[in-house]
């Protein structure tokens, strides 16, 4: 099972790393080797899945893919890897997506595409849109290999009952693979593996799950593949957030010589293919790889290499090779510039700090420290001279005042990135963005948010994990102790503190959680336990600031719901929760 970081568009690289793990596998006696889906076009492709240009482009890399891995020694080796495929006859119908393009797995084998078969149940929730860019299969893909027959699904088809899981028992398969594009997000692992121990139990057929690494915008893809045997047992698994072969010996039952049409139960066609008959001679396994997983207790490492990991391959597919940061002396511009040095290397993150006549003299110490903490280049610009120019021509008091000061930061920035080619980091958290507490136009410019998707409380966890990690590793922390320890203020104003205007901030995360997360209204949340007038204060906030999120950079995603693709209401609104 090949773990995989392809991106979308880029055919030609991506087929280039199929060959290559390939040929990696084969050298490690590997009998199948099983990519995630949409390896060739890159996950997801959105819209794309619309120009027939594009499924064409994926119909022609794949089938030159099967001719190169064939002209170069690779021919005999089954590959299964996922691809955009089109249904033909379907015909133009309304309400379905144009051209008839379909999520898809092809079998590749001396030289050739040998079988082809299509993701039945599409996803329509969360981040996922595939109702609107595919049109669903309604076979299940089945190989014979060594003499034992592999299923092959895709993704969503393992999440759902029927359908091609249902199909396996019929088809009397002794493994099913499904390949996948799973997002990441917290507390997700152990959710793939408790369902791919269920599955197995139901089919009675060893579970193998291959998935995507890498990040692609605003989702991230942790791999974690894992392979169960028919009893639910874990016998293997690859690592997070990296690119892995995972190479695993297994004991499957030889496959039964008749076919067996599918029956009533699942209405799904049963395509099969014979790479071979004969059975492999016994051999020595090789043990079985099974990475530890993280602490489970504690899992805020996981997330700051999510994080990592999303930044990272923004920059890199995006063609940046640095990024800017504006440096406050606060925790939130303080995690964003460790989550920048330890994504794209110190040499690469240009730090600015941009102090006003309210900036404290800790909150330029903290900010100076911590460039020397990190290494990364800081310079300084006080904005003084520039806000005061603006209050020269143009009479503002008041917040118009004190959102003056974070638009002319905003406005350096963005001058300098464009001047420098760096991509700019917005610094704000969920909770900010949740509640509306950030300047349209001001420090909420950027090109990318690397802390979007995490409450404040979050924010301070990463800080302490990120500072206890390089204290472990015998290494400065990067994040100044008094940017995590003090209390947290924009200083658009004398002696103003957060709390001047939002609840602190470990009650306002749990009510945000519970609103947002869950939908709940005003007196569910009553219910569990809120103050009313302080449910009815947030929901007020949150419900009036959607014009803002919407002008709010990308950023990874890493909860159940973010505030962005998960979460799609109006910004002109009249109900009340």
């Amino acid at each position: 099972m090949a773990q995989v970081n392809p991106t979308v568009g880029a055919l030609e690289d991506n087929c280039r790393i199929v060959v290559e793990q390939a040929r990696e596998a084969a050298d490690a006696g590997a009998h199948l080797v099983v990519f995630p889906e949409m390896t060739v076009t890159g996950y997801p492709v959105e819209d794309l899945a619309l120009r027939n240009s594009f499924v064409s482009a994926s119909i022609k890399a794949t089938h030159a893919l099967a001719e190169r891995l064939a002209a170069e020694g690779l021919g005999e080796l089954p590959v299964v890897v996922g691809f955009l495929d089109r249904r033909e006859g379907l015909g133009t119908r309304f309400g379905q997506p144009a051209g008839s393009p379909q999520n898809s797995a092809a079998l590749l084998h001396q030289g050739g595409v040998r079988l082809t078969s299509a993701k039945h149940h599409l996803p329509n929730y969360g981040v996922f849109d595939e109702f609107r860019n595919f049109v669903p299969g309604d076979t299940l893909l089945v190989v014979r290999v060594r003499g034992v027959d592999v299923a092959v699904a895709v993704c969503e088809d393992l999440w759902q009952e029927g359908g091609p899981v249902a199909a396996v028992r019929e088809a009397r398969a002794g493994m099913l693979i499904t390949i996948n594009g799973s997002p990441y997000e917290r507390d997700k692992d152990n959710v793939r593996l408790e369902l791919c121990q269920r599955r197995a139990r139901e089919i009675g057929a060893a579970v193998g799950y291959v998935n995507m690494s890498g990040a692609q915008d605003e989702l991230i893809f942790e791999g974690d593949s894992l392979i169960v045997d028919s009893e639910g047992e874990l016998v293997a698994r690859a690592p997070q957030f990296d690119d892995a072969l995972l190479v695993t010996d297994l004991r499957l039952p030889e496959a039964v010589q008749e076919e067996t049409p599918a029956g009533p139960g699942s209405g799904v066609r049963i395509l099969r293919h014979t790479v071979s008959d004969r059975p492999v001679a016994p051999y020595t396994p090789m043990e079985p790889v099974l990475t530890p997983r993280p602490d489970p207790i504690s899992d805020i490492g996981e997330v700051y290499r999510a994080l990592v990991v999303g930044l990272r391959d923004y920059v890199r597919k995006n063609g940046f090779s640095s990024v800017m940061v504006a440096l406050s002396g606060g925790i939130d511009s303080a995690l964003t510039a460790a989550i920048a040095t330890d994504a794209v290397g110190a040499a690469n993150v240009h730090a600015l700090l941009l102090p006003s006549r309210y900036s404290s003299g800790h909150s330029v110490a903290d900010a100076e420290e911590l460039v020397k903490r990190q290494e990364i280049e800081g310079r300084t610009f006080p904005i003084q001279p520039m806000v005061e120019a603006f209050e020269g021509s143009v009479g503002l008091d008041g917040l118009a005042a004190e959102n003056l000061q974070a638009r002319v930061r905003g406005m350096l920035l963005m001058s300098l990135s464009n001047q420098e080619g760096h991509l700019v980091l917005a610094t704000g958290n969920k909770s900010e963005l949740a509640t509306g507490y950030s300047t349209l136009y001001g420090d909420s410019v950027g090109g990318y948010a690397p802390i979007k998707d995490c409450w404040k409380t979050v924010v301070w966890d990463l800080a302490r994990w990120r500072n206890a990690e390089a204290e472990r590793a015998g290494r400065t922390p990067p994040i100044p102790e008094n940017s995590i320890a003090k209390a947290p203020s924009a200083e658009l104003r004398p002696g103003q503190y957060d709390t001047d205007t939002l609840p602190d901030y470990e009650i306002l995360d749990a009510l945000l959680d519970a609103y947002i997360g869950t939908d709940r209204g005003l007196r569910e949340l009553t219910i569990a336990g809120f103050e009313p007038a302080l449910v009815e204060r947030v929901i007020k906030l949150v419900d009036r600031a959607e014009y803002k999120r919407r002008q709010y950079p990308p950023g990874p995603k890493i909860s159940s719901r973010n505030l962005s693709r998960d979460r799609r209401l109006p910004i002109t609104n009249r109900w009340t929760p």
